[in-house]
C-alpha cells in the first residue's frame, strides 16, 4: 500500500512536472509564435469614395493618405450586390456572397405575409407565458438574432488566440460569440426596438401630433412658465394591451432668459435655449417597485419661448446596464461605459430623419452629427492606446450619414440645391474627409514594423437628384395591378394590391420581387421557364426607361439574384436587384412598398447624396501600407486578406483570396517613418 502511494506521488509529480512543462512551452509558442506577432490595424469608412480622395489627396488636403498610397496602394474596391452599408458589410466579414450570408437589402419581407422586417436582426418573444389577469408572465426568455449567416473573419482568429477588438461593425447584431472584444454596430437597435426613435415636444399648433419620419411630435401641458410632458419608452410586453411605458418630466422656465430647469426622475439640470444636456439615464419599469430597464437619451432645448419646442434623442441601450446584447464579452460594454461614460449605442447613430422632418436644422443636426463623430473618436483613441498586437479594426460612420444629407451642398444641379447652404455648408464633406486624415495619421503613428495597415470603405457615392418610383412604373406597366376603388393616395402593396392579377411587386432598396406560386403568400407565376421569362422582360424593360427630363438612363443595370449570388440562401432574395444610373435612386414610398402617384419625381428632400444603385458606379476604397497585387479586389477578398496576415488558411466558404498577392505573399515595405505621417489640419 505504501508503495502504491509513494507510486501515486510520483505520477503526480511527474503529471505536474508535465502540466507545468507544457503550460510552459503553451506560453512560448505563444511568446514566440509569428501570427502573435503580427498586427493588424484596419479603419473601416463607411462611404468613403475613390473620386473624392483622389480630389482631396490631389488638393494636397489629405496629406496621411496621400502618403499611404504613394508608400503602399490605393485601388478602387468592388461593393456588393447592391451596394447597401448592411449588405457590403456582411460581404466583407463573412467573405461571401449574400447568397450565402442571406443579407440582401435594408429590407426584408416573410414571402408568407409579406410583412416587412429589417434585414440584420430580430427579437422573437418568448415562447412560453403564463396569463394571470391583465398580466402575461414570460416563462422563457426572449431571444434575440442575428439574422446574418456564415462564420466572421474574427472567429477564426479568436481559435487560435489571437486578440483582437472589432468596434462598431455593421451587420453584427447581437454580437456573435468571441472571446475577443467587439462592440455591434449598424443594426444595433435603440430602447424601442427600431434604427431609432426621436421624441419633439411642444405646444406650438403648428406641429401635428403624431408620428413622424423617424420619430413622433407630443404636445405638453403649458401652466404659465410651468411644462409637463412624457417621454415614451418601450410597451410593456408584460400587459394585455402593450401600452407605452410611460415616465413624466417637468420643464420650468426662467421668467425673462432662454434657460429652462428640467426635472425627470431622479435628475435634474439646466439648459440654455440651443444647448444639448448630458446623456440623461432613465429606468423604465414593466412591474411596479421591481426592477426595470434603463436607457439613456439627450435633450436638446430647441427654443423656450414664445412656443417651447424640445428635441429628444432615441432613447439608447444603457452601454452601463444593457437591456440587450452590445459586446463580446458583455462586460466589454460596461468597462467602456465606465471608463468614458455614456455614448450613442444605436447603430445609426446620426439623426438625418430629424433633419428631413424639418424638426431640427442644417445647423441643428450638424451639432447632433459633431456629437456622434466626437464620441466615435474618443472610443478610436481609448481603444488605439491599449491596441498592442493581433488586429484592430475601427468602423467610422461620418463620411456616410453627412454625405446622405449634405451632397446638395456641394451639388448645383441637385434639386435640393441653395447658394446660401452651399456657402454656408459647402465644406461639409471635405471637413470629414480631413477628420478621416487625422485618424488615419493617429494610426499610422502607432504602427511599428510588424503592423500591416488597411483602410477599406464598403461603397463609394453619388448625386442622388430624381427619384424613380418602381412600384409606380410596376403599376403604369401592368406588372402590379390594384384593386378597384384603390385612393389615389397614399397606396401600397400590402392593403391595395390585387394579387390575383399582380406578378410582380418591389419592396426594399434595390428588390423586384416576382409574385411566385409556392413562395408568395398569393403566388400566381409559375417557378421556371414562367417565372424566368417575367424577369427577363422587365429587365429589359427597365433597362429602356429614360427620364423624361432630358432623356438619361434611368436604370443601368439589373442583376437577376439566381446569377449573381451563390450559396443556400439565394431563394430568400430579391428576383431582379435593380441597379440605377448616377443621379437616380428608388423613390422612398417604394421601399416599404408604397404605391406613388408619379413615376418620377426630383429629389428635394436633404438626403440628396447615395450609393444604392448600379454596384459598378460606386465601388469602395481600399488603401494600405503594403503593396496590394490583386487588380481588382473586392470586399469579398477582405476576410480572406485578414486571416492570411496571421497564417490561417482561407476557407472553402469564402469567395475572395489576399489581395496583396495571387500567391498569399505580400512585398515588405518595412515600417512606416515619421516623413510619411504629417497630421491633418
Amino acid at each position: 500500500m505504501k508503495r502504491l502511494y509513494i507510486w501515486m506521488a510520483a505520477l503526480g509529480v511527474i503529471g505536474f512536472l508535465g502540466t507545468f512543462l507544457g503550460l510552459s512551452l503553451a506560453r512560448k509558442y505563444r511568446a514566440e509564435s509569428p501570427e502573435l506577432k503580427r498586427k493588424l490595424l484596419i479603419l473601416g469608412i463607411d462611404g468613403m469614395d475613390p473620386q473624392l480622395l483622389q480630389r482631396f489627396m490631389d488638393q494636397e488636403k489629405m496629406p496621411n493618405f496621400a502618403a499611404l498610397a504613394a508608400r503602399g496602394s490605393f485601388l478602387p474596391l468592388q461593393t456588393s450586390i447592391p451596394p447597401q452599408s448592411p449588405v457590403a458589410w456582411a460581404n466583407l466579414i463573412t467573405g461571401m456572397n449574400p447568397g450565402s450570408h442571406g443579407i440582401f437589402d435594408f429590407i426584408h419581407r416573410d414571402p408568407a405575409t409579406l410583412t416587412p422586417y429589417f434585414s440584420t436582426s430580430q427579437v422573437k418573444p418568448a415562447k412560453h407565458n403564463l396569463r394571470l389577469g391583465s398580466w402575461i408572465i414570460p416563462l422563457s426568455e426572449e431571444e434575440v438574432l442575428l439574422l446574418r449567416h456564415g462564420k466572421a473573419f474574427w472567429q477564426y482568429l479568436d481559435e487560435r488566440g489571437i486578440p483582437l477588438t472589432v468596434f462598431r461593425l455593421p451587420s453584427n447584431f447581437p454580437p456573435v460569440s468571441s472571446r475577443g472584444k467587439t462592440f455591434a454596430g449598424m443594426g444595433t437597435p435603440d430602447l424601442l426596438g427600431g434604427y431609432g426613435t426621436f421624441s419633439f415636444h411642444t405646444d406650438d399648433l403648428i406641429f401635428s401630433p403624431g408620428p413622424v419620419n423617424g420619430g413622433a411630435i407630443y404636445p405638453v401641458q403649458v401652466a404659465g412658465d410651468h411644462i409637463e410632458a412624457h417621454l415614451h419608452g418601450p410597451v410593456n410586453t408584460l400587459r394585455k394591451e402593450n401600452p407605452e411605458l410611460i415616465i413624466p418630466f417637468t420643464v420650468d422656465r426662467d421668467p425673462s432668459e432662454p434657460v429652462a430647469r428640467f426635472s425627470i426622475q431622479d435628475h435634474q439640470f439646466i439648459l440654455r435655449e440651443h444647448e444639448w444636456s448630458p446623456w440623461i439615464p432613465l429606468t423604465f419599469k414593466f412591474i411596479p417597485r421591481l426592477k426595470g430597464i434603463t436607457g439613456i437619451c439627450r435633450f436638446y432645448l430647441k427654443q423656450v419661448r414664445p412656443q417651447f419646442e424640445l428635441y429628444v434623442t432615441p432613447i439608447n441601450i444603457d452601454p452601463s446596464n444593457p437591456a440587450l446584447p452590445l459586446s463580446t464579452p458583455e462586460k466589454y460594454a460596461r468597462e467602456l461605459s465606465r471608463e468614458l461614460g455614456y455614448f450613442y449605442t444605436q447603430g445609426i447613430a446620426e439623426d438625418t430623419k430629424a433633419l428631413t422632418s424639418g424638426l431640427l436644422t442644417d445647423d441643428e443636426y450638424l451639432v447632433q452629427a459633431r456629437i456622434v463623430f466626437e464620441e466615435q473618436r474618443r472610443l478610436f483613441d481609448h481603444e488605439l492606446a491599449r491596441f498592442r498586437t493581433g488586429l484592430f479594426f475601427f468602423y467610422f460612420s461620418s463620411l456616410d450619414l453627412n454625405g446622405h444629407m449634405f451632397w446638395r451642398a456641394t451639388d448645383p444641379k441637385s434639386p435640393a440645391f441653395d447658394p446660401e447652404l452651399a456657402a454656408k455648408h459647402g465644406r461639409v464633406l471635405e471637413d470629414y474627409y480631413r477628420e478621416m486624415d487625422g485618424i488615419l495619421g493617429e494610426a499610422l503613428r502607432a504602427a511599428d514594423e510588424n503592423t500591416t495597415v488597411l483602410v477599406v470603405s464598403d461603397h463609394g457615392f453619388a448625386p442622388f437628384r430624381r427619384s424613380f418610383n418602381l412600384n409606380a412604373w410596376l403599376v403604369q406597366n401592368g406588372y402590379l395591378v390594384l384593386r378597384a376603388g384603390a385612393s389615389p393616395q397614399g397606396r401600397d402593396i400590402f392593403r391595395d394590391a390585387d394579387w390575383s392579377r399582380t406578378r410582380a411587386y418591389g419592396l426594399g432598396l434595390n428588390g423586384l420581387y416576382v409574385n411566385l406560386r409556392g413562395r408568395e403568400k398569393n403566388g400566381i407565376m409559375n417557378p421556371g421557364a414562367e417565372a424566368e421569362a417575367l424577369q427577363r422582360e422587365i429587365a429589359e424593360r427597365l433597362l429602356a426607361v429614360r427620364d423624361p427630363n432630358d432623356q438619361q438612363q434611368v436604370v443601368t443595370r439589373v442583376d437577376r439574384a439566381a446569377e449573381a449570388y451563390s450559396g443556400p440562401d439565394v431563394s430568400q432574395a430579391p428576383d431582379l436587384i435593380v441597379g440605377y444610373n448616377r443621379g437616380y435612386r428608388v423613390g422612398w414610398d417604394s421601399v416599404l412598398g408604397g404605391v406613388s402617384a408619379n413615376v418620377m419625381e426630383d429629389n428635394t428632400q436633404p438626403w440628396s447624396g447615395d450609393h444604392c444603385i448600379d454596384f459598378t458606379k460606386v465601388p469602395g476604397v481600399v488603401l494600405s501600407n503594403y503593396k496590394i497585387h490583386a487588380e481588382h479586389p473586392a470586399l469579398t477578398d477582405i476576410a480572406p486578406t485578414i486571416l492570411h496576415e496571421f497564417g490561417i488558411a482561407t476557407p472553402d466558404t469564402m469567395k475572395g483570396r489576399s489581395i496583396f498577392d495571387p500567391s498569399g505573399q505580400k512585398a515588405d515595405r518595412g515600417a512606416p517613418t515619421p516623413d510619411h505621417l504629417e497630421k491633418s489640419h
